[in-house]
Formats: structure tokens, C-alpha cells, sequence
């Protein structure tokens, strides 16, 4: 057997995280099987579908590295083969034509509100007669179509995550409606139970991999797969991801969507990386960072967990600085590079390159989103106001002495041939600054990083005042310090 799995996101919405973690686990079992992972969206409702959200979760899957294997199916253009589906169920006596009214459905369901009743329909127009069907035809009633749901039936599978399963058929809440009301000689608009059937088997899904919230729906499937003669695939219901007090992770949490993530600063390796692990234990010895890659060759059900996943930031931060601190300069620049084009910042152009590669190797061992490598770069392209810590500092006795030493041979330096700052000249020079000032080198050094930065606080300080030099702005900054000063 081919293993062939889907992803059928609907396009009401952005990408959710959810549904991202559901893709990784279909392509991962689909790579390790050799098999093909396909996709089909969903977009069947029409008044909440847009073009926009299925852009969307293509290209945020696209980002995270879940490439699939054929074009998208769109389940709105199969309309017509999901009514054909219909009607055979209609004929084979499966299904009927119900014409309860919003009213009347209304009044049972306050009834059974009253009751302390499970909601569920009444099948009160299972075995309607065709003279009581052509008298609510008569008073112009439209009906919806139902499935027939035997109360006694037992509905049972073999689930790759949670063992065997059992479901009865009272539990199901009574006929199922698939197809929305219409005129009683017409076929409305089919739901998604139906569509989902008849769609899976049309593209000869073996595996359906999707979370534990669809349990209901697969125990109705099958019996519309049996109705419709149809080959049944193979079922796992993987956990939902929770938020730390486990409920159900939503938008009242934050950020949901892949999209979100992303402009967070988070890199498509870390955030797939953390999917993986939300609800997969992975190997002992393959640790807890790894690539799609070495996921696809070790992934099974059986390491799949039963219960929910509990989201956790720390760890989602910790893989992502992992990623991010193992980034080459070169790399790591060309990603921080268009974050800082953003802001509206360019680097000298002299040395463009060579400078974007120098600052993001000089920020990249404390970054921990990309975001960081923006707002820690700040410094390098807008002149910070000094805090409290600088203030107080240039304040401190011997420190416009030591900056005004720095200047005078900065003055001299730039007068040779190269106007470069090179690390040997920057410590020769502080060094020589410091005795001239007559000045200990701790207080020339925080005199130095708060006249540049506006704080104590920052990177490596002589690749700082290199990078600042080089667009010109070291002697500019110090020069305001030591007249505030």
C-alpha cells in the first residue's frame, strides 16, 4: 500500500499553530513511509473562506519546509461530485429529506435543555410518509438532508495513537444533517462530514492524521464510508496542544498563528523543531534538536503521546537561540539584514558586507529571536539617549578627561592613510588615552561603552567602537557626551 496522507486546512483563518503541528506530523510519517503527503483546502464555506487565508497557510507551510507532493485540491470545485454522493445515499435509503424548521428544532432542543437532556435530534422526520413529505412541500418547507445514525450501531477502530475505539451510536446526537436545507427537489449545499469522505477516498487517503477534537466526526465517517461502499483508510488522533493551564491553546492565549511566530523573530527550523516535539517523544539518543530530516527517519505512532501537549516558551526559546547562535555570520546577516532594511537602516557603504556580517557576528551569541538581532542593533544605526546608568556614569570623576583623550588621538588617527579602526589600534589607543587622562582603564572603558551606547550594558566593546567608526558616528557621539558632560 502507497501511504498517501493530507492536510485539509479550512481558509477562514490564518495558519494556527495547531493545524502547523497536524502538518508536520502527516509529513513526517509520510516521509518516513516513502509515501506522499497532499493537500486540500477546504473551502467550503463560503462567507468565511478567503484567497488571502489560503495565501497564507501555502506559504506558511512553504516557510516551515513542508513541501507537498501534487497541486492543492479545492473542495469547492467538487461540489458537484459530493451531491452525486448524496443522492446515492438518498436512494440506497441511507439518507432522507428532513423539513423541521429553525422554530421547531429550536423548541425540541429548549426541551431538552429543560430536561437536563444531551442536545441531539429527535429523527422525527426519519420515516415520513410520501404524502406528509408533498404537505410540507405543499407549505413551500425546504428540508435539509440527513444521515440515518443507528442508535444501536457500534462504531469501532484500531487508532495508530489511541488503541482501539469503541462509540456507540446513541452517542452520535441522532441523524446527522449533510447537506444544508434547500428546496425538496434540489440537493443543498454539502457539509463537511460528507465531503470529507467522499474527498479522502477520491484521493485515496490511507492514513487520516488529525487531532483528537475530530474523534466524533471519525466514528460518523466510517459509517458514511460503509453507506458509500467506500475503502477505509487507516486513523490516528494525534493530542491537542494546551496552554500552560491545559486548556485548549486559542487566540485568548497570544500568538496562534505560524505568521505570528514568524514575525516574532522565530526561525522556521526551531518552530518545526518545537512542533515535533509537542506530542513526539523523540529517540534517547536523538536528543531534543533536530531537523525535519532526522524527525522524518525516526518518526512512528508509537512514540506519539496520548495526552495534550503543554506549550511551553522556554523551550520553543531555547531551541530557537540554538538555531540562531549556530547560524554563521554570513548566514545569520543575510536574515538579520532585510529585518534592518525594515527600520529603514543601511550600513556604510563602503563596506556594507563586510560591516552587516561584522555586527551580526558581534550580535548573534545573545540573540534569542531575530527580533533581538533588531532591537539590539538599534544602537548601530540611531543615536541611543543616554539612561540612567550613562548619565551617571559620565558624571563620574576623570570620565569627559578620558573621552576628551580619546577624541584628541582619534583626531590623530584619522589623519593616516587607512580610516579604518583595527582592534591593535583601538587598544593602543585606549591605552594611550587612559595615561594621558590619568585615568584607570575601568572607568576610560564604561566612559567609553556609555558615551557610545547610552549604557553600561552592550556587546563586546572595542568591536562596537570599530563598527561605529566605520560609519562615522564614534566621534560624533562622543563628542556630545563630553559636552553634556
Amino acid at each position: 500500500m502507497t501511504v498517501r496522507v493530507r492536510l485539509a486546512p479550512s481558509p477562514t483563518g490564518t495558519l494556527h499553530i495547531g493545524t502547523a503541528r497536524t502538518a508536520v506530523f502527516n509529513w513526517l510519517f509520510a516521509r518516513h513511509q516513502g509515501g506522499d503527503f497532499l493537500l486540500r483546502i477546504e473551502d467550503t464555506d463560503r462567507e468565511r473562506s478567503r484567497p488571502e487565508f489560503t495565501a497564507d497557510i501555502l506559504d506558511g507551510l512553504a516557510w516551515l519546509g513542508l513541501s507537498w507532493d501534487a497541486e492543492p485540491v479545492i473542495q469547492s470545485e467538487r461540489i458537484e461530485t459530493h451531491r452525486a454522493a448524496i443522492a446515492q445515499l438518498l436512494a440506497s435509503g441511507h439518507a432522507y429529506r428532513c423539513f423541521a424548521s429553525e422554530a421547531e428544532l429550536e423548541q425540541m432542543r429548549e426541551r431538552q435543555k429543560a430536561s437536563g437532556s444531551a442536545p441531539r435530534y429527535d429523527n422525527r422526520h426519519r420515516d415520513l410518509t410520501p404524502e406528509q413529505q408533498q404537505a410540507f412541500i405543499a407549505e413551500g418547507r425546504e428540508a435539509v438532508v440527513r444521515f440515518r445514525i443507528n442508535d444501536g450501531a457500534t462504531i469501532g477502530w484500531s487508532d495508530l495513537v489511541r488503541g482501539e475505539m469503541r462509540w456507540s451510536g446513541s452517542d452520535l446526537g441522532g441523524d446527522m444533517v449533510i447537506a444544508r436545507r434547500a428546496p425538496a427537489d434540489q440537493i443543498g449545499d454539502p457539509l463537511y462530514n460528507l465531503v470529507v469522505v467522499v474527498d479522502d477516498a477520491a484521493m485515496a487517503i490511507s492514513h487520516v492524521i488529525r487531532g483528537e477534537d475530530h474523534i466524533a466526526n471519525t466514528a460518523k465517517q466510517l459509517l458514511l464510508y460503509e453507506a458509500l461502499g467506500l475503502p477505509l483508510p487507516v486513523f490516528a488522533h494525534t493530542p491537542l496542544i494546551l496552554n500552560q493551564e491545559g486548556r485548549k491553546l486559542s487566540k485568548r492565549d497570544g500568538v496562534t498563528s505560524v505568521g505570528e511566530f514568524r514575525a516574532m523573530g522565530y526561525t522556521a527550523e526551531a518552530l518545526v523543531n518545537y512542533m515535533t516535539l509537542l506530542g513526539w517523544s523523540p529517540p534517547e539518543d536523538m536528543g531534543e534538536r533536530f531537523t525535519l530530516t532526522q524527525a522524518a527517519a525516526a518518526f512512528d505512532f508509537d512514540r506519539v503521546n496520548r495526552a495534550g501537549a503543554r506549550f511551553d516558551w522556554d523551550k520553543l526559546n531555547w531551541l530557537n537561540a540554538q538555531v540562531l547562535h549556530e547560524l554563521p555570520s554570513a548566514e545569520l546577516s543575510k536574515v538579520l539584514v532585510p529585518l534592518w532594511q525594515a527600520e529603514g537602516w543601511s550600513a556604510p557603504s563602503a563596506s556594507r558586507n563586510a560591516w552587516e556580517q561584522e555586527l551580526a557576528e558581534l550580535l548573534g551569541p545573545s540573540l534569542t529571536t531575530l527580533r533581538d538581532g533588531v532591537e539590539q542593533a538599534r544602537p548601530f544605526f540611531e543615536r541611543p539617549e543616554p539612561d540612567a546608568g550613562a548619565r551617571q556614569q559620565l558624571e563620574a570623576d576623570g570620565a569627559i578627561a578620558a573621552l576628551t583623550a580619546v577624541l584628541e588621538r582619534l583626531e590623530a588617527s584619522d589623519s593616516t592613510d587607512s580610516p579604518d579602526l583595527s582592534v591593535e589600534q583601538a587598544k593602543s589607543l585606549l591605552a594611550e588615552a587612559a595615561v594621558a587622562a590619568g585615568v584607570k582603564k575601568g572607568v576610560l572603558m564604561k566612559s567609553l561603552r556609555a558615551g557610545l551606547l547610552g549604557s553600561l550594558q552592550g556587546p563586546d566593546l572595542i568591536t562596537t567602537w570599530r563598527l561605529l567608526h566605520a560609519s562615522g558616528e564614534d566621534r560624533t557621539r562622543l563628542m556630545l557626551a563630553v559636552a553634556q558632560g
